[in-house]
């Protein structure tokens, strides 16, 4: 009961501490939101300028494709090599079969991100 007692005086008094405070804050909601609409603009100003152009875009899918179609050839020809030549380049194959599979899910991220919509 005592330790019950001792809780609830403690949440009053910290409440009764905090509405002073509270009552301050409340004064300066108005420059705190001119505050954030001078962010909110400048933020806006800044976003527009640094806008990436579909033909930036379609440039760095074009490379990843490029990369992406090469590490599949050479994956492609790593394997034939191990596979019916028997060269022990068996690591290197998986090593690009995994850059390949990385840049292909990198890719397809990218081109849904931004041409989903078309």
């Amino acid at each position: 009961m005592c330790s019950a007692f001792a809780i609830v005086s403690l949440a009053l008094a910290s409440i009764l501490l905090a509405m002073p405070a509270h009552a301050e804050n409340a004064s300066r909601e108005g420059e705190n939101a001119q505050i954030l609409q001078a962010f909110a603009k400048q933020h806006r100003d800044t976003e527009h300028s640094k806008a990436i152009t579909d033909k930036d875009k379609q440039r760095v899918m074009f490379m990843l494709g490029v990369a992406l179609l090469s590490f599949v050839l050479i994956t492609g020809g790593l394997g034939i090599a191990v596979g019916l030549f028997g060269k022990q380049l068996f690591v290197a194959h998986m090593i690009f079969a995994g850059l390949s599979m990385t840049l292909a899910v990198v890719h397809a991220i990218v081109g849904i991100v931004w041409f989903f919509p078309f």
